[in-house]
């Protein structure tokens, strides 16, 4: 592989007047932000993987068809959020530091996912994951073995992290820095894979801190984290941030259950009641099972667990997640979540820049649709 993680070739193109002069797409910053941060980290992701395919060629048909199922759940969709949160926090530490170690960082945290969403597809067994087959689906029509498939996607998972640690390892930045930065990646993980734990088993007290460890680690705090540290912050900046992160990051997956039972499968890329059909203990379910009662309850009970459920079963308890008030209520949370996370940045010395950035984010964040 190359020793960069971003293209080579690629020329810089400076702000025109006309650029300037230009109307805003959007009047939220983080918004505006994630286009040019995903067309950046997609370039220098496709050239990391295609370097990565041609390494694996060595190894032969078997490995390869490996490696090209983490580039195809790469490529084929997803949003760009943490690369653009992680821009988020360096830029809320620094206005005018030059944004490249923190795109390449970008193609980390995108490995980094894949890692995580090859696994947990397995372990929930879904089919589909953005728009297409999960990696265990797809290597078991390759393979002609679900066996093989499952296996081989557990293996491919190991690898895209592998990679990811590899793409940081790339970018370029002072030596000083190295240790706090791949710490901090470090604890991504390890966070992410204590907070899966707990949520395959069921067992968390407090679903909430299974929350901000399993998703809140590595979509809002990491990135944040990683960030500031490329950036150089200050033990008060990253304090700041993790104030502002840990509700976050609990806001965001709140938000994701809710799309799971409301939002539409073509823009989610989940099927239609997979968290029900899976039994899984949500806030949003625990808090309508508590709440339901009489036919209500048992057409919760009919569904929840069920991998069978049919169609008509699963929108029937979708409709008691809404009329027993559990939606209200976690919408509710969520907006409550949102002001403390951003009562955590008043004492933080976060660039004005960053902080509209991160005023931004938290609306994009909780707010979205898919």
């Amino acid at each position: 592989m190359s020793g960069r993680t971003r293209t080579s070739g690629r020329r810089r193109t400076r702000r025109g007047r006309g650029a300037a002069r230009a109307k805003p797409v959007t009047s939220n910053p983080f918004l505006a932000l994630l286009p040019a941060v995903k067309k950046d980290v997609d370039a220098r992701l496709h050239g990391f993987l295609d370097a990565a395919l041609d390494a694996a060629r060595v190894h032969g048909s078997e490995v390869v068809e490996m490696v090209s199922a983490i580039v195809d759940l790469c490529v084929r969709g997803g949003k760009r959020l943490r690369p653009a949160l992680l821009v988020t926090g360096y830029r809320a530490t620094s206005s005018g530091a030059e944004l490249e170690p923190a795109l390449d960082a970008g193609v980390a945290i995108e490995l980094l996912q894949a890692y995580f969403l090859i696994h947990d597809d397995w372990m929930d067994r879904d089919s589909v994951r953005r728009g297409g087959p999960t990696v265990h689906e797809h290597l078991a029509r390759r393979f002609h073995s679900q066996r093989l498939g499952n296996a081989s996607a557990v293996l491919a998972g190991d690898y895209a992290v592998a990679l990811a640690t590899e793409a940081l390892a790339r970018v370029e930045v002072d030596t000083g820095r190295t240790s706090p930065l791949f710490a901090c990646f470090s604890q991504m993980q390890l966070d992410a894979v204590s907070g899966q734990q707990l949520d395959l088993l069921g067992r968390a007290r407090d679903v909430e801190a299974a929350y901000a460890l399993k998703t809140g680690s590595y979509t809002v705090r990491g990135p944040l984290r990683l960030g500031a540290l490329l950036a150089a912050a200050s033990p008060r900046v990253l304090r700041a941030l993790d104030r502002y992160a840990l509700p976050l990051g609990i806001a965001f997956q709140l938000r994701d259950d809710l799309l799971s039972a409301f939002g539409d499968p073509k823009k989610t890329g989940k099927p239609f009641g997979s968290d029900l059909r899976r039994g899984k203990r949500t806030v949003l379910l625990s808090t309508a099972l508590r709440r339901a009662r009489g036919r209500d309850h048992r057409i919760l009970e009919r569904v929840v667990g069920n991998a069978g459920a049919s169609e008509d079963d699963v929108q029937r308890a979708v409709e008691v997640l809404e009329r027993s008030g559990a939606k209200g209520l976690v919408e509710a949370r969520i907006d409550e979540l949102v002001a403390r996370a951003l009562s955590g940045l008043s004492t933080g010395r976060i660039t004005p820049e960053g902080l509209r950035l991160l005023e931004g984010a938290a609306s994009a964040l909780t707010a979205r649709r898919s």
